[in-house]
C-alpha cells in the first residue's frame, strides 16, 4: 500500500508572508488577507485526515496577521490626527498668499493709475480706475471670502481678513 506524500499548506505558507508584510508596510491591505488564508489553512489542515502540514505556519501567519490589523487600528488613527491639521494649516497658508498677491497685485495697479494720471498719494482709486491695470481687466477676489479695502494710493489695500495682510 503506497502512502501520499506529506505536504505544507500553501494557505499556510501565505498567510505566514502576508502577516509579516502587514507588519512592515501593507499593513491592514496584507493584515486581513493573511488572517484569511491562516483560518482556511487551519481547515484544510485539520481535514486532510494528515495529508497536509503548517500547523504552526498558519497559527504564525494569524498572530502576524491579527497583529498587522492591531497596529493598522493604531496606526492609522494616529497618522490622520497628524496629517488632517497639517493639511488645513497648508490650505490656510495658501489661501493667505493668494490673498497677499492679490493685495499686491492691486497696489500696483493703484500705484500705476497714480503715476499715469497725475494723482497725489491722498487720491483714492475707485474698481472702475483700477481695473485697466489689473490682470484680465478684473478686481481680484480673496479665495477666502474676504473684502478687499482700496484705500489712499500711499496706502497698502487691506483684506477684511484679518491675517491677509502684506508682511
Amino acid at each position: 500500500m503506497a502512502s501520499n506524500p506529506v505536504k505544507t499548506s500553501a494557505l499556510a505558507i501565505w498567510s505566514l508572508v502576508l502577516g509579516i508584510l502587514s507588519l512592515f508596510c501593507f499593513t491592514i491591505f496584507a493584515a486581513i488577507p493573511g488572517v484569511i488564508c491562516g483560518h482556511k489553512a487551519l481547515s484544510r489542515i485539520k481535514n486532510s485526515g494528515g495529508t497536509l502540514t503548517g500547523n504552526g505556519l498558519a497559527i504564525a501567519g494569524l498572530v502576524t496577521g491579527y497583529l498587522g490589523i492591531a497596529w493598522a487600528m493604531v496606526f492609522i488613527p494616529m497618522m490622520l490626527a497628524i496629517a488632517i491639521p497639517n493639511f488645513v494649516k497648508a490650505r490656510d497658508m495658501a489661501m493667505t498668499n493668494a490673498c497677499i498677491n492679490n493685495l499686491r497685485q492691486i497696489d500696483a495697479a493703484k500705484n500705476q493709475w497714480a503715476l499715469e494720471h497725475n494723482k497725489t498719494a491722498e487720491d483714492i482709486a475707485t474698481v472702475n480706475d483700477l481695473t485697466p491695470y489689473l490682470k484680465n481687466h478684473q478686481m481680484p477676489v480673496c479665495i477666502a471670502g474676504g473684502t478687499y479695502t482700496l484705500g489712499k494710493v500711499s496706502e497698502p489695500a487691506t483684506c477684511s481678513i484679518p491675517n491677509h495682510k502684506e508682511p
